[in-house]
């Protein structure tokens, strides 16, 4: 019940801001009876829709209050991509690439509001990354900067979580960036919000850690969809992280990460100890 109150007053805390917002929808997916299903959000009232938003779903007249349910994964997403050095406040004095920097993340790796972040066995360096997610809405290949738009369906907050020991070590980042509970997203998808200028920032337990709007990408979210389609089919609910601005630092069991974007809410996790690690890490 606690959980549940907190995912509540989670996605409420910011409901009058993204309402504010003209023509912005808030869509949500959870599991109410056994059933998942895709809701639009209103104040704490979920209008229940049949059927995927991704192909004209439409209201079946039911709501049910949103303490009622449980917040899932915001889709069902068959890729996960992400890019990586994508503000120069988080490069520092490196030169920007020529190109967005791409990486892999697994479906396996999310993880949605309020669910934890789990440490796993051998990590010594685990990092927080809060990042503006898009979802992907139309089947996307070799789509021109001019279009990309149009196959965005909306954003979510994320957490590109980093094991930075690994990442160092690593041929590849697949474990660094890939493992179980290594990307949160959620806790709902906005539509209508102009994600090429909204506020991104990272809190834990309170402290903000990071602070940017989403204005300062080195590559925006039209280039960055029209970069990846040139070599990886995009499919509705696909997901790309777009990357973390200024600094990271480590996080530990018991903390508890907020990635906030505005205009879609605020993403929260703990962070918890998995088999074979320790509380006091």
């Amino acid at each position: 019940m606690r959980r549940v109150c907190l995912a509540l007053a989670a996605v409420l805390a910011t409901a009058a801001m993204a309402s504010a917002q003209s023509g912005v929808t808030k869509y949500i997916r959870y599991l109410h009876n056994g059933v998942v299903s895709y809701g639009i959000l209103e104040g704490d009232t979920i209008r229940e829709l049949k059927g995927n938003i991704f192909e004209s779903a439409q209201p079946t007249g039911r709501t049910v209050k949103l303490a009622e349910v449980k917040l899932m994964i915001p889709t069902d997403a068959r890729k996960v991509i992400a890019v990586g050095l994508n503000y120069q406040s988080h490069l520092g004095n490196a030169k920007p690439a020529a190109y967005p920097g791409l990486f892999a993340k697994y479906p396996t790796s999310l993880v949605a509001h309020e669910e934890n972040i789990v440490v796993p066995e051998g990590s010594t360096n685990l990092h927080y990354e809060g990042e503006m997610v898009l979802v992907i809405g139309r089947r996307a290949k070799n789509v021109s900067e001019q279009d990309a738009p149009n196959y965005i369906f909306g954003v979510t907050a994320g957490n590109d979580v980093s094991e930075r020991a690994w990442q160092q070590a690593d041929l590849q980042w697949f474990r660094a960036k890939a493992s179980d509970t290594f990307g949160p997203v959620g806790p709902v998808i906005a539509r209508g919000v102009n994600y090429n200028d909204i506020l991104l920032q990272t809190r834990v337990n309170g402290e903000t850690k990071q602070s940017e709007r989403t204005k300062d990408l080195l590559f925006n979210s039209a280039q960055i969809v029209s970069y990846v389609s040139k070599f990886v089919t995009l499919e509705p609910g696909d997901l790309i992280f777009t990357g973390t601005p200024q600094q990271t630092s480590a996080i530990k069991p018991g903390d508890v990460v907020e990635i906030e974007l505005e205009g879609v809410g605020i993403l929260r996790n703990r962070v918890a100890a998995g088999p074979g690690t320790s509380d006091q890490q």
